[in-house]
């Protein structure tokens, strides 16, 4: 057995029966023990996968982790079956296990002890409800050709991640601790994969977006260099909800066990199956997401405080890239039959979940907004966009504009600000992709439309002719950033527009469309309603 600095110790040679070609699988002696990996057959890398980083106490799997202990035998990287309990959305499937708490690496063949390469660790949306690792959903190969890293990583959502009871056990934010021991075992090992540590990047869409914000304000030590929020902020309406502390007593009783005692409800709910959990608070729509811990003696709180006017220290002369697909909330909106329509009071809803306004004020505040955005006119079909408009400002694009104030006040190096406007053969909402379609489905570039052109997904077609552009960009700006921290450090003919940071003159951003192009003051008119609104009525936040 040889050794390179801390990459691969030892090669293992097999054969391809087919071709009757060698083919060699790493393996690499990290601080946790031996692991070894596969060699990935559609590109020029390799993938460790599965690799567990903490486990979960199977006596409260709704408590936090510990690091995972060092291997005794070689660790064998090739499943990454894994995923945390959780509703699966797309098939009304419920499934999953507590102890799922594991990443893949995947690993350019140009990383080496002499040319270490930046690592960028995914963190996945899904509503802090959802979500997992599998290549099969972020497949890597769009990305690691540009020589980088990437690593991703599974973490607990809904009940096991989220459930905030105020007691040492179970103080809340378990997912967000689970991805803060998945970057410290990245931090701690990437060298062994010829990784940098001292050039990590974060990047995540929607509740992995938003994980990364609140990592910026968490308590915990910061173990990454540069940020990329897509569609993300700590301020989004999707993050902000008022945790149920009684939430394990009534999953208790709804499956059968009747008490008033926190410890006997999860011991209760410990030992049940987890995708009954996950069907019992389906059924009674509980909502878990992230909280305000209290403080206990001997726990290590990540958020111990509210994070709404709370400052942004860490981002200080850190690189940040952060935007928004242009009509985020399309997809639940676009394609709705007159009677949904009818039945919603989307405006007041969110009055009331996310201010403190007495009953007149409330009303007062929800006329408000509905005549600016719809006028005289009822919410119908007919003003379908208007509103896609106004729940897209509200949930996610206001919220991102308000965090950027943030960064920009505690001093962030640069933040790049994009909107994603760019209508293909791969986004979600398209029936049957292109911008030439005339399908009446085809409408805008709605929340997540981005990812397809970042990572190799399965269940998209494959890219067209200009697919492959808008691929090669993203991809492009995406790791220009994590190795310069800056987008575009050159222009090019790929990338022929300079991407100029914001300032607080200027709120510059890149237009990702069918081409690129600078803007300024993304949706100015809404934004500038939204600024004076919470200028009137910030101080009524609840959370």
């Amino acid at each position: 057995m040889t050794s390179l600095g801390r990459i691969s110790v030892a090669l293992l040679v097999l054969f391809h029966h087919t071709q009757c070609l060698p083919r060699v699988d790493p393996l690499v002696d990290t601080k946790v023990g031996l692991i070894r990996g596969l060699r990935a057959d559609d590109g020029n890398y390799s993938k460790f996968l599965g690799i567990p980083y903490a486990q979960v106490n199977p006596d409260n799997p709704f408590g936090e982790s510990t690091p995972q202990p060092k291997f005794e035998e070689t660790f064998e990287a090739y499943d990454e079956s894994a995923v945390c309990p959780q509703w699966y959305w797309w098939t009304g499937e419920i499934d999953g296990n507590p102890d799922c708490l594991q990443l893949n690496v995947y690993v350019p063949d140009t990383a080496n002890s002499n040319n270490r390469l930046p690592v960028m660790v995914w963190i996945y949306g899904g509503a802090f409800e959802r979500g997992e690792f599998s290549q099969k959903l972020y497949g890597p190969t769009y990305l690691v050709k540009h020589d980088v890293i990437m690593v991703a990583i599974n973490y607990r959502v809904g009940p096991y991640g989220f459930m905030c009871l105020d007691t040492p056990e179970i103080p809340g934010n378990q997912g967000l601790k689970d991805q803060h021991l998945g970057l410290q075992w990245v931090k701690d090992n990437i060298e062994a994969f010829g990784g940098d540590a001292n050039q990590i990047t974060l990047f995540g869409l929607s509740a992995g977006g938003h994980s990364i914000d609140l990592h910026l304000l968490s308590q915990r030590e910061v173990i990454y260099n540069k940020v990329i929020m897509q569609s993300g902020s700590s301020l989004a309406a999707t993050v902000l909800y008022e945790p149920d502390k009684l939430a394990h007593i009534k999953l208790a009783q709804h499956l059968g066990f009747e008490t008033t005692d926190t410890n006997e409800a999860i011991s209760f709910l410990a030992k049940s199956d987890s995708n009954l959990v996950v069907a019992a608070t389906l059924d009674l729509g509980i909502i878990f997401k992230p909280c305000v811990e209290n403080s206990f003696e001997g726990v290590e709180p990540f958020l111990n405080s509210s994070w709404i006017h709370a400052g942004t220290p860490k981002v200080r002369n850190m690189p940040v890239l952060t935007g928004y697909n242009e009509h985020e909330l399309a997809s639940f909106h676009y394609n709705k039959d007159e009677e949904y329509f009818k039945n919603l009071n989307i405006i007041s809803d969110y009055m009331k979940r996310i201010f403190n306004f007495e009953e007149e004020e409330l009303q007062e505040m929800s006329d408000s907004i509905a005549h600016f955005y719809f006028g005289d006119e009822a919410i119908s079909s007919d003003v379908k966009m208007a509103l896609i408009y106004m729940d897209s400002d509200f949930t996610y694009i206001h919220p991102i504009q308000r965090s950027i104030q943030k960064y920009l006040e505690a001093r962030a190096r640069n933040v790049y600000y994009y909107v994603f406007s760019y209508l293909g053969g791969r986004n979600a909402i398209l029936d049957n992709g292109g911008v030439e379609d005339n399908n009446s489905n085809v409408c805008c570039a709605a929340h997540a439309d981005e990812i397809p052109y970042l990572f190799k997904m399965v269940n998209k077609p494959p890219p067209t002719e200009h697919d492959e552009v808008v691929i090669e960009r993203m991809t492009t700006m995406w790791t220009n950033f994590a190795k310069y921290g800056d987008p575009t450090p050159q222009t090019s003919d790929l990338l022929p527009v300079k991407w100029e940071p914001v300032t607080k003159e200027s709120f510059t951003y890149m237009d990702i469309g069918s081409e690129l192009s600078l803007g300024r003051r993304p949706a100015h008119d809404r934004m500038a309603y939204w600024d004076l609104f919470y200028k009137l009525n910030g101080n009524k936040h609840k959370i």
